[in-house]
C-alpha cells in the first residue's frame, strides 16, 4: 500500500476519533502540507466517507458502504459495513464447522471477524490469529486458548506481521484454516488488497489441514493486486446466495465443496 493511501486510512480513523477537524489541524497532525491533506479529504468526500461542514471535516457516521477507492486502498472499518448481513451469515456458518478441541487459524478480514464473534464460548479451541479485531472477539471466550503472532501493525487491516510472526505460524499446526480474500478470478486466481498480506497467507496455507475460504459473493470475478493462491488450493468455500450460477458451476466442476448461506 502506498504512503498516500495508508495516510488516508489513518485520516479516516483520526476523524472518527476527533469527531471533526480543520485542514490546518490535520495537516499539522500528519506533518504534510495543507494542499496535500485537502486532496486526501476531497477524495474521501467524493466517496461519501467524509463530509465537509463549513470548513470542518467529519467522518460520515451514516455511511452504509462507500464506493471503491483506488485499487490499493482498503480500510477494515469500511469493509465491515459492506454486505454486513451476508458476512454475518458466512461467519456464523463457518463457526458451525468448528468442533471440540479444534486448532484454528483465522486470517485477517471483515468476514473472518464475524467468524470470531460466532465461535461458541462452550467449545474448547486453540486459535492462532494476528489481527486486533479478531483478537478482541476471542479474549472473552473462556474456553479459547489464543496464540497471537505480533509484529508491525497495519492500521488499515488491523493486522500485525513480522518475520517472527511468520516463524510462529510456520511452527504451528491447525485442523482448520479460515482464509479471507479481496477477489477471485477464474484465470488470475485468489487475491488480496495488500502486498504485505501475501507471506502470512501463504504461511497459514502450509500450516493447516483444511483450508476454508470465506468470501462474500461481491468478490467473485474481482482482481486485486496481490496474488496468493489458486481456487483449487482451497478445500471448502463458503459464500452467500448472491453468487452467480456460472461461479457455482465452475467451483463444483473443480469438486470443491461449496456452502451457500
Amino acid at each position: 500500500m502506498s504512503k498516500k493511501y495508508e495516510r488516508m486510512n489513518h485520516l479516516i480513523k483520526t476523524l472518527k476519533d476527533m469527531q471533526g477537524a480543520s485542514v490546518k489541524e490535520l495537516a499539522a497532525k500528519f506533518n504534510v502540507s495543507e494542499m496535500t491533506i485537502r486532496r486526501d479529504l476531497d477524495t474521501l468526500v467524493s466517496q461519501n466517507i467524509v463530509r465537509n461542514q463549513y470548513g470542518a471535516f467529519f467522518y460520515n457516521k451514516e455511511i452504509s458502504g462507500a464506493a471503491d477507492l483506488p485499487e490499493d486502498y482498503y480500510a477494515l472499518d469500511n469493509a465491515v459495513t459492506s454486505r454486513i448481513e451476508e458476512k454475518k451469515r458466512i461467519g456464523t456458518f463457518a463457526a458451525s464447522l468448528i468442533q471440540e478441541n479444534d486448532i484454528l487459524i483465522i486470517d485477517t478480514g471483515s468476514t473472518t471477524e464475524f467468524l470470531a464473534r460466532a465461535i461458541p464460548s462452550d467449545i474448547r479451541t486453540t486459535v492462532l490469529c494476528y489481527n486486533r479485531n479478531i483478537l478482541n472477539h476471542l479474549v472473552n471466550k473462556e474456553n479459547c486458548s489464543i496464540i497471537f503472532a505480533g509484529g508491525y501493525y497495519h492500521a488499515n487491516t488491523e493486522m500485525f506481521e513480522s518475520a517472527e510472526g511468520l516463524s510462529l505460524i510456520s511452527s504451528t499446526r491447525a485442523n482448520k484454516v479460515f482464509i479471507s480474500a479481496a477477489g477471485v478470478h477464474e484465470a488470475l486466481g485468489v487475491t488480496c488488497a495488500n502486498n504485505y498480506e501475501i507471506a502470512t497467507k501463504k504461511a497459514i496455507f502450509k500450516s493447516g489441514v483444511e483450508k476454508i475460504l470465506l468470501m462474500d459473493s461481491g468478490k467473485f470475478s474481482i482482481v486485486k493486486s496481490s496474488y496468493f493462491a489458486d481456487l483449487e488450493d482451497f478445500d471448502v468455500i463458503i459464500t452467500d446466495s448472491g453468487i452467480s450460477s456460472e461461479w457455482i458451476k465452475l467451483i463444483r466442476s473443480k469438486h470443491i465443496p461449496l456452502h451457500i448461506v
